[in-house]
């Protein structure tokens, strides 16, 4: 009996080595890790641009409709509702563009895209409400372009590199803003409208729509 112990002992140790896993299991297990890693390092390429130009058309026309009712509540709810919008045409575009290339736009760089864009977007609610309630409604404009720059640049780290330019083009667009409050209206329309068709049609042409 004790001459067998050893050998039982190095079949069992023989059956837990890599070896013995089935070869198609392995082979599975390198693609996941494979695609994982690529996911993982490669940019984000499902940025849409028509999409983003279509998302600048409504900001035109938000910007038409807000104009009689400057920096007042009315005003404030058509840029909110205008944002919502936005927010829905470029997740379905997104979605579109990402499906129609096999791209993957939820996992992998897309999550990063986004977990980089939020902190902008939450320090701009934080803001609004503040200036708000101090009664600075012709800060908004600036305030809001500017974060929404700053929001484009750091998730645009992981997307093509024209992203990080249209974020900067914001940032300039609401620094100015500060210098002339009174057209804050027009410099909505001319960021939040212009600049996302301008950049949108580049997007569209060199990206693949």
């Amino acid at each position: 009996m004790a001459e067998h112990r050893p050998r039982k002992f190095r079949a069992l140790i023989r059956d837990r080595r890599p070896d013995s896993v089935p070869l198609d299991l392995r082979a599975a297990d390198d693609l996941r890790f494979i695609r994982q890693t690529m996911e993982r390092s490669a940019a984000f390429t499902a940025v849409p641009g028509w999409g983003t130009v279509a998302v600048g058309a409504s900001a035109l026309v938000a910007a038409w409709f807000a104009a009689p009712h400057l920096f007042d509540l009315r005003w404030f709810e058509i840029w909110v509702g205008e944002s919502v919008l936005a927010v829905c045409l470029a997740l379905v575009s997104i979605q579109s563009k990402a499906v129609r290339h096999g791209l993957p736009w939820a996992s992998g760089p897309g999550r990063k895209v986004a977990m980089s864009f939020a902190p902008s977007v939450a320090a701009a609610a934080i803001l609004t409400t503040s200036l708000l309630r101090a009664h600075l409604g012709p800060m908004l404009p600036g305030t809001w372009l500017l974060l929404y720059g700053v929001g484009v640049i750091a998730g645009g780290a992981f997307s093509v590199s024209i992203v990080p330019v249209m974020g900067a083009a914001f940032m300039l667009l609401g620094a100015t803003a500060f210098l002339a409050p009174a057209l804050g209206n027009w410099f909505m329309a001319a960021g939040f409208g212009g600049l996302h068709i301008l950049f949108g049609i580049w997007i569209a042409r060199r990206h693949g729509g």
